[in-house]
Order: C-alpha cells, then structure tokens, then sequence
C-alpha cells in the first residue's frame, strides 16, 4: 500500500513539475520578437511618411502607418560606428569607447544582445555594423566587412569571410529571410538585426532600379548655396555638393576616353571591376548615355552644381528603394507565420543625411538633418496605428527600450530610457533636452569636433579645438539654421539657460574636456598608424 502512495506521490510530483515547466516556456514564448532594422545614412526627408515628397517607401511608411512615427528622432554621434556603439550598448560614445571609425570597440562589454541572449532569446546580426572584430552578443552572425560593397560584395558569416554574387541589399535581405525561416527556433522568442548598407555613398543603384528616376528633376533644397553668414566653421567644410562631390567616384561619370579626371577615378574603377559582365553591361547601358551628354554641355558653375545635385538625388533615392523592398519582404512574412502580433518592428538609420541642405551631402555637424535620424515601430499588442511621438528620443534609447519589453532589468550604467511608454501613450515623465558629440577631426570633411544639446525650442552648439565657437539656433522661428543668434541680445535669457543646461548633461552623462583630450590623443594615435 505504502508503495502505491509513493508511486501516486512521485506521479503528482512529476505532474506538477510538468505543468510548471510547461507555464515557464509558454511565459518565455509570450516574450515578443524583435526586429530592428537599421539603414546606413537613410535622411528622414527621404522617406514618404515624413512628408517631403522625394519618394515614395510604402513598406517603411506601413510600419508607422500600423505603429508609431518619431518627429524628433535623434542620434549622439553622426557618424556610423561610434552611432552603432551607441545602438548597442545605450551609452554615449565617451562612455563605451567607440568615438570615431578608427579607433577599436570592445565587444567585451556588455550589450543588450548579450542581455537577451540571457533572457532565452535567440539573437542574430546580418548586414552592416562597420564594427571589426566578432559581434558577441548574437548567435548567428553575418556581417559586411567595414563599409562593404555594393556589387558581388564579401561576407563574414561566423567569423569566416565567403563572397556572394548579387547585389547587396536584396543579398542582406535574403540571408535575414533564410534565418528567419531556415535557422531561427520558433520556440524561442528572437532577436534580429537586419541592417543595410545602403544607401551610404557611393549610392550605386540595383539594375532593376537604374531608370527610377529617369524622368524626373530634382530642384535643390531653399538653402543649397547657402553662404554661411555668421557661421564660419560651417563655410570651412569639405561636404559640399557642388565643391567635393566626385564626379567620378560618386555620380558615375567614369568614361572610357579617360577626359574626366578626378581624385577618387581609381576608387570608382575598383567599385566597377567587382560587377560580372552582365551587371557591367547593365550599368554601362544605363550610364554611357548620361556620360555622353554630360561632356556634351561643357557645365561650369551654377548649371554644374545643379546637374550634380540631381544625379546624386536620382542614384541615392534609387538605392532606398531596394531597402524598402526588403522592408517589406519581412512584413510579409511575419504576416504569412502568425508573427505580426508579438514582434517589435523598429526602422531607422544610423544617422541623417544631407540632401543638399546648405549645399552638402554626408552628415557629422549637428545641423538637423543630420542630427536627426528616422525611426518607426510597429508592436500591435501595445501601439495604435498612425501615433506620432514628438518627444526627444535618441539612439542611446533602443538597448533600454528592448530589454524593457522583454522583461529584462535594465542595467544601471545604460545611459538611454525606454520609450515604452511614449509609444503606449501613458503619461510620465520624459527628457527636455539631448546630449550631442562629435570627435573625427582633423579628418575627413573637415568637420570641427563639438557637442552641444539640443531642446524643443533651441540648439546649442561649441565647435572647438581649431576654435572656441559657439552657435544658437532658435529651431521655431529657424528650422533650417541659418540664423545664429549666439551673440543677438535678444537671445541672452536663452543662451544662458542653455549652457546651464549643457553643464548639467555633461554631468550627467560623465563626460568632461579631460575626456574630450584623452579622445583626441587616441584618435590623433590611431590616425597615424592607419598612415
């Protein structure tokens, strides 16, 4: 008798454990997906939700159309490996040591993949991150390496390097689909990042794409021969369109007869020779015509300066809308499995973007448009379609926000908040102002090192090193900046509040001139052992 009790004790026992166990993986299953999509330089003007009517992105535009689109979306650092840091790690570029794009990242640190990874999600990196080394954090990696290639590019898949012929966008979006369908647990909830080359320069279109924009013209931002009054660091720069712009390398007037002589020519035939002779005759057949009517007009001056911005317009929305294509390959599937409902859809970029504001291309000054960055998420279970969030959220707010809603402690040193919240449309509290730095001078551009905080209303900036100047942008009255009224006396309550609240974010953030000194030495040490 005693040993049927025992066996009927052990049975309930076993049930007991089962049914525990069985509660335990169906919480962690309930634990939503997540999918953060990243593009490389993509501006906020140049997708059609925004507004600005370049183009049009009906897979991106669906993600906030179903979700939540951010007006005031922004980075720390604009420029890509140090934003990518940021991204990861949810701290500022002083904090995590990723300042520039030469020196090193230590991926031993923590980042919240490798929280997620605890938390019993299954991760994985495809695409671009511009970061050396081994990504940890992931379990199924395969990256670009550095800026990676348009045509017939390498990946690393894992640590070791394979070549794909193709083209890189649609390539990147295949090998996200086939983790998705081929390599990921569905009983494990996921993490993926899907990030993009495109469209950084030198903006070289998918063949199905090369005549988008064949018909149209492209007029030039108000501002494009903006002459710089009253702010002499931004006329000291090296971005211009119209000055810096590579006919060959960038806007693709290689020609055969070797007439147009530029800097980067050789750049662009290395770019080319990757290209298998049908590409090549693709692309030859599309450009040989506009390099002969180019050479044909003989463009001086002004008239040069526009056909140059509506070349780059053409080739670099051209590119975006394989990234949309992409974008809308993974809606589609989520929809076809049943995965729409408890998966977190994020898009944005690395950066802005210049396209053609004050003349220039590239981004790095914390003018707005490159500053600001698009960001759009969808989470049915807890966004209502087409809200707008015009609070100030910066890159540094993704690591948080994502171990938020997997129901992961956030750690105390990251430096972002979750924006769960703004999205869920529950009251609380939120920041009044943002924190910006920028570091990779001397160098390419000729961008000064600065920083500066940005709030609803106003912009403050310190360009240093070279020089000790300060900019004040009243963004209600000046959106496109081009009225610095550090020194107007009408301003004077404003710029003191301003510094005061410069002061106290630095503070905060820990950040300190010994820290900007200590970057400079190491960016100064890592630009000579590259030379």
């Amino acid at each position: 008798m005693k040993k049927i009790v025992k066996v009927q004790v052990l049975i309930y026992l076993f049930i007991v454990i089962s049914l525990f166990s069985a509660c335990q993986q169906k919480e962690v299953l309930k634990k939503p997906n997540i999918i953060f999509i990243m593009s490389d330089d993509h501006a906020y003007q140049a997708i059609s939700a925004y507004g600005h009517g370049l183009n049009n992105t009906p897979n991106i535009d669906r993600i906030g159309k179903e979700g939540a689109i951010f007006t005031h979306g922004y980075v720390t650092n604009s420029i890509c490996a140090p934003s990518r840091a940021v991204m990861l790690t949810g701290k500022h570029s002083f904090v995590n040591g990723k300042v520039d794009n030469l020196q090193e990242y230590d991926w031993g640190q923590d980042n919240f993949a490798k929280q997620l990874q605890g938390a019993g999600y299954q991760t994985a990196m495809i695409g671009k991150i511009h970061i050396n080394g081994l990504p940890q954090g992931f379990d199924y990696s395969n990256v670009l390496p550095g800026q990676g290639q348009y045509y017939n590019p390498e990946f690393i898949e894992n640590g070791i390097e394979k070549k794909y012929h193709g083209y890189c966008t649609q390539i990147t979006t295949d090998i996200a689909m086939d983790w998705l369908t081929n390599k990921r647990d569905e009983d494990k909830p996921f993490l993926l990042l899907y990030h993009q080359k495109a469209p950084h320069r030198t903006w070289m279109p998918e063949k199905k794409y090369l005549k988008l924009f064949e018909d149209k013209n492209f007029a030039p931002p108000a501002n494009f021969f903006d002459n710089y009054e009253n702010r002499p660091v931004a006329a000291n720069h090296e971005m211009g369109v119209f000055e810096h712009m590579d006919l060959v390398y960038d806007l693709k007037m290689l020609d055969e007869e070797g007439d147009i002589k530029t800097k980067y020519r050789k750049n662009a035939q290395y770019m080319y020779n990757r290209m298998d002779s049908t590409q090549r005759r693709a692309w030859d057949a599309h450009y040989k015509p506009i390099i002969a009517d180019f050479k044909s007009k003989g463009l001086k001056g002004k008239d040069l300066a526009l056909w140059k911005y509506d070349r780059y317009m053409k080739d670099y929305l051209s590119t975006i809308q394989s990234v949309d294509d992409g974008v809308g390959e993974v809606l589609d599937y989520l929809d076809k499995n049943n995965l729409t409902e408890n998966t977190i859809v994020i898009y944005t970029s690395d950066q802005g973007f210049y396209l053609g504001e004050h003349g220039w291309f590239d981004k790095r000054f914390m003018y707005e448009e490159s500053f600001r960055t698009p960001i759009l998420m969808r989470y049915p279970k807890e966004i209502e379609g087409n809200t707008v969030i015009d609070k100030l959220v910066q890159n540094l707010d993704f690591a948080p926000t994502f171990l938020d809603y997997a129901g992961v402690k956030i750690p105390n040193d990251i430096q972002g908040e979750s924006f769960r919240k703004l999205v869920a449309n529950e009251s609380g509290e939120w920041r009044d102002a943002i924190y910006y730095t920028y570091y990779e001078y001397p160098g390419e551009h000729n961008v000064q090192r600065h920083n500066g905080i940005r709030t609803d209303r106003y912009k403050l900036i310190h360009f240093y090193y070279d020089s000790d100047t300060w900019e004040l942008y009243d963004m209600e009255k000046d959106p496109k900046e081009m009225n610095n009224v550090y020194n107007d006396p009408n301003y004077a309550s404003v710029q003191k509040d301003m510094h005061t609240k410069l002061v106290e974010l630095r503070l905060k953030y820990g950040d300190s001139d010994e820290k900007d000194q200590e970057n400079l030495k190491r960016f100064l040490n890592a630009k000579n052992l590259r030379h």
